[in-house]
């Protein structure tokens, strides 16, 4: 599953107000629980499903016919989840007649009694009749996975205009059990037989392959959908609704694409590399594509970023879009990632939840090295890059759990960033220390030898130590077994004809002690000197003999260390890195520390020159560097700049451009946000009416005016700071929409600018209407969990500042903000429960 956590979620404005949250929140005290992999008694060895569906009451009408066998030793029992079922009858399959079995369930789980006690030589089918009543589940869900009951119904009465009615199932961790009675664990296999009976107008997809399809006298129609090769319960799903499938192949298999009909048509623009990375990972690993096709759908309302059910990958709505979404925007690497689990996570599973890593941590490492296949090197770097700052963002002072953690709170704290970000750049640095050649044969290994079962990290280990002959047991202690990461503090000098790097590691005391092997350039007389040092204790020192003071030691060349380096770089080496070792991380950080030196003229030299680079990432970063108040600073940069908002060929640089010209406040840019609102970049739209908001906002009112809707549904919350600053009781309509009916995007996009729009309005009836609204949003979307505190400040705020204000008013004015602070009051009061 490819996560989208809450803190990626939040809008450009609310991101700004409460950045540092998430590092204040102190992590919870981790259980001290041993978390064992689930026992099997039994193994599933075929399910067969025949549902329906219910709208008006939101159920699901099951029949389940399981197959099983003991697991080793004999058993007479039968222990399946099945969340909140009303169960109707459970029985043993005969071959002339089913005869009813004894049973207790206590809502959570169904304890069957069987009619003998059977060997694992033996297998029984049981039927089970029952009824799934999803949303009367009394169930949680985690920043990560959003809702846990199994399967959800979109605008089952049809009521939301414009927006399709829809099923869809979500599995991980263990919610398949909310929809069909199972043993709902990871280690779990079995093959499938799905049948859906739907109204006729509707498409169905599941896992593996449509066998028939059977229309009904009452307009339903049954579709069978049959997965011939095991998978684990959490993997099953089903989606329903008037989806437009688009049909694409690879070496013979289907290969299809389901999206709402208005997104049809650009199905080749969202989808069409998906043939090209089945190729890619397929030669990579050595193993093809194993099942039997792969599709990929779109729903609505998703409760988290995508899902890899096994052949038949379900998506968010974010990533569907128009040709003009695509300018700013794709979701290239949730593809990949998703597409990297059909071998990581669905041919080979996780054997329980604290081996997590065997799935999520090789999907995203997956994504990164797709986009060096796709587009270069420095993509590869850059996407790798971004994994680590995201982990290093989420951690204090070196200290992380541990990545194969067997003692957590909840399974779904599994879904985190050592999961997904560090896990991958381990594997990445996996791969740098072995070589790829070796690293993809001991994937392969493990791969085959594990097909269709489980895994965990020492099988892996295993595998690549058959394949490398090297010992890797010390890797995998360290960066599998034990948290944390490196904070090396180092310092360069030159004595006596000498190179010396002197490095500390000065992460937390509680965090272990790292053995870090690692390459060194030096650059010294127009050379570069390669060398390899392994950095093992608390402080250490090494000195190479040279010919010259070097101008650059590049410690960690290949950029492959999972931690921090904090060293003691001028600015002139810095400059030298950016030209002579120029890997992305190296243009970066060059690119970070002219910007902090931004007013002295060879920082400003060096941040021209990376408004050439060849990054669209780094060009928006140079960028940034550049303080256009100051009129020097334009005559150096400001045509250059005015060029790349016109020109770049990338929008996020274009409107990074444009953002910068707006900060000079000068009117004379007015004419290039005037271009800018004529671009087809969304986002370049959006800038540019923010730069006029700045620069020139006497001219926003017909400028508003003059925008399609189609672009004023795309920049909203551009148009949410602007009525702001207006404050136009007129405006009000457009922030109820918002809260009353937009998802958690939408929502934070605007709501600190409807707070702030509230504050100006002087209208009582709009401030209690839209304090509700706020309040009745943020709790909807699940926003008010981790933003609820800070809109209880903001509100308290405003309440007295109202207050404030009335005691210099009279009459009418007066009762009116005194009524105002009220409406905060309570809306505080409400988020404080």
């Amino acid at each position: 599953m490819n996560k989208i956590f809450t803190t990626g979620l939040i809008g450009v404005a609310l991101l700004c107000s409460f950045t540092s949250l998430q590092a204040q929140q102190e992590a919870p005290k981790t259980n001290q629980v041993y978390r064992v992999t689930p026992t099997k008694i039994n193994d599933l060895v075929h399910t067969k499903l025949d549902v329906s569906f219910d709208y008006a009451k939101r159920y699901l009408y099951g029949k389940a016919w399981l197959t099983l066998t003991p697991h080793f030793y004999p058993t007479d029992t039968l222990t399946l989840d099945a969340k909140g079922m009303d169960i109707k009858s459970v029985a043993l399959v005969g071959a002339k007649a089913n005869t009813p079995l004894k049973y207790t369930y206590d809502n959570e789980q169904l304890f069957v009694q069987l009619n003998k006690k059977y060997t694992r030589s033996e297998k029984y089918t049981i039927y089970i009749a029952y009824t799934a009543k999803p949303d009367e589940l009394k169930v949680k869900g985690s920043a990560a996975i959003t809702d846990a009951k199994g399967l959800y119904f979109i605008n089952p009465d049809g009521a939301i205009k414009d927006k399709p009615i829809e099923i869809w199932t979500q599995g991980e961790t263990e919610a398949s059990s909310a929809w069909f009675p199972t043993i709902d664990k990871p280690n779990q296999k079995t093959t499938a037989e799905i049948a859906m009976t739907v109204q006729a107008k509707y498409t169905t997809l599941s896992n593996g392959k449509l066998v028939s399809q059977k229309a009904n006298a009452n307009g339903t129609r049954t579709d069978v959908w049959k997965m011939d090769q095991p998978h684990s319960p959490y993997l099953f799903m089903m989606a329903v609704g008037p989806f437009q499938v688009y049909k694409d192949s690879w070496k013979g298999k289907e290969v299809s694409y389901y999206l709402e009909p208005k997104y049809a048509p650009y199905a080749k623009q969202i989808f069409g590399k998906t043939p090209d990375m089945m190729t890619f990972y397929s030669n990579i690993l050595g193993i093809d594509y194993p099942w039997v096709k792969y599709a990929q759908v779109v729903a609505r309302d998703y409760v988290s970023g995508a899902m890899e059910n096994t052949s038949a990958t379900l998506h968010g709505e974010h990533v569907q879009k128009t040709p003009r979404e695509l300018i700013d925007a794709n979701e290239q690497g949730t593809i990949a990632h998703e597409l990297f689990h059909q071998w990581f996570g669905d041919y080979v599973t996780a054997e329980s939840w604290s081996n997590l890593t065997m799935n999520e941590s090789f999907a995203t490492f997956g994504e990164v090295v797709w986009h060096g296949h796709d587009e270069g090197k420095d993509a590869e770097d850059e996407s790798r890059y971004g994994k680590l700052t995201s982990y290093l963002g989420s951690t204090k002072n070196g200290e992380s759990p541990v990545l194969a953690r067997f003692y957590y709170n909840d399974k779904e704290d599994m879904f985190d960033n050592v999961s997904y970000a560090k896990g991958s750049i381990i594997l990445y640095a996996l791969k740098n220390l072995l070589g790829d050649d070796a690293f993809y044969k001991g994937l392969n290994l493990y791969l085959r030898t594990n097909a269709y079962k489980n895994g965990e990290p020492h099988q892996l280990r295993l595998a690549l130590e058959e394949v490398s002959g090297r010992d890797l047991l010390p890797y995998f202690n360290q960066w599998y077994y034990a948290g944390g990461h490196p904070i090396l503090d180092v310092k360069y000098d030159y004595k006596d004809g000498n190179a010396v790097i002197d490095v500390k590691q000065t992460q937390s005391p509680d965090v272990q002690t790292f053995t870090l092997p690692l390459k060194v350039d030096l650059y010294v007389g127009g050379q570069k000197i390669s060398k390899e040092i392994t950095i093992n204790s608390r402080e250490q020192s090494f000195s190479f003999p040279v010919s010259a003071k070097p101008d650059l030691i590049d410690l960690d060349a290949d950029k492959i260390l999972v931690g921090q380096i904090k060293d003691n770089k001028t600015l002139e080496n810095y400059i030298f890195q950016y030209s002579n070792a120029p890997s992305y991380a190296n243009r970066l950080k060059a690119i970070e520390q002219a910007t902090f030196n931004n007013k002295e003229k060879a920082a400003q030299q060096l941040l021209l020159k990376a408004l050439d680079d060849k990054n669209a990432t780094l060009r928006a970063m140079a960028l940034k560097g550049f303080n256009l108040k100051d009129e020097q600073i334009k005559a150096l940069a400001g045509e250059k700049i005015v060029a790349l908002a016109k020109n770049d060929k990338n929008s996020n640089v274009r409107s990074t451009a444009i953002a910068r010209l707006a900060m000079s406040g000068d009117k004379a840019y007015v004419p290039v946000f005037q271009n800018g609102l004529k671009e087809q970049s969304y986002k370049v739209i959006g800038t540019s009416l923010q730069a006029m908001n700045m620069v020139e906002p006497t001219a926003l009112g017909s400028i508003v005016a003059g925008l399609d809707q189609d672009t004023k549904d795309h920049v909203p919350s551009q148009l949410a700071q602007i009525y702001a600053s207006l404050g136009d009781d007129s405006f009000h309509p457009f922030y109820l929409n918002i809260a009353n009916t937009g998802n958690i995007n939408a929502l934070a996009g605007v709501v600190m600018a409807y707070s702030n729009y509230l504050v100006k309005n002087k209208n009582p009836k709009i401030t209690q209407e839209g304090a509700q609204a706020i309040v009745n949003g943020m709790n909807r979307t699940k926003l008010a969990q981790y933003y609820g505190k800070q809109f209880v400040q903001v509100f308290t705020t405003a309440e007295q500042n109202k207050i404030k204000e009335a005691e210099s008013a009279s009459g009418d004015a007066k009762d009116n903000l005194l009524k105002q602070a009220a409406y905060f009051k309570a809306a505080a009061a409400e988020l404080n429960k």
